[in-house]
């Protein structure tokens, strides 16, 4: 894949600035995720705030304290992108992801009958500030920061979060909505 450089540019949820949230922000309020790891596939959906359930990885930093953030270059603006130019934002996405030296795994986000589909990135390492300034820099409207506690909608411009529950579980024998690409 080619190399890039990134430069700046329903009764779930608890909006804390309802002014400002981009105009899919109850679409990605019901997102759900998958994400690989090296010996399971993990599917995350929302639930009402207060839920937490299911498994959560063991991440880098202080005991319950780290954040598993979820960011895309698919589709900048909340606009659908060409599948070819959404592939070269998600190569500029991971070739930075590794010249930071972050940890980070394959994951996809979208709608749960998964008709529409974004691949992503699960990044270990990065403050909600970082995490929001990077899906800045990728022209994305929002990123996810998931906690042992709460499953958080960020948006990356204004400042807008969002606070609500999540499940996971592992899929059955690594089943997922998403075709992962073969390494």
């Amino acid at each position: 894949m080619g190399k890039g450089v990134l430069r700046p540019q329903e009764g779930l949820i608890q909006v804390t600035d309802a002014a400002t949230t981009p105009p899919n922000w109850d679409l990605y309020g019901r997102t759900v995720l998958d994400i690989r790891f090296p010996d399971r596939t993990v599917r995350v959906a929302p639930r009402p705030r207060g839920t937490a359930e299911g498994p959560f990885p063991d991440l880098p930093g202080p005991a319950g304290t780290a954040a598993l953030h979820v960011v895309t270059a698919c589709d900048p603006c909340g606009r659908p992108a060409l599948a070819a130019d959404n592939a070269r934002a998600q190569a500029v996405l991971l070739d930075e992801l590794d010249r930071r030296g972050l940890a980070w795994w394959p994951a996809a986000g979208g709608d749960a009958h998964g008709t529409h589909i974004e691949q992503s990135v699960a990044i270990a390492g990065l403050s909600d500030s970082a995490a929001r300034e990077l899906g800045r820099c990728l022209r994305q409207d929002a990123v996810f920061a998931r906690t042992p506690g709460a499953w958080h909608l960020l948006s990356c411009d204004g400042g807008v979060t969002d606070v609500q529950g999540w499940t996971a579980f592992t899929s059955n024998r690594g089943r997922s909505f998403v075709t992962w690409p073969t390494a």
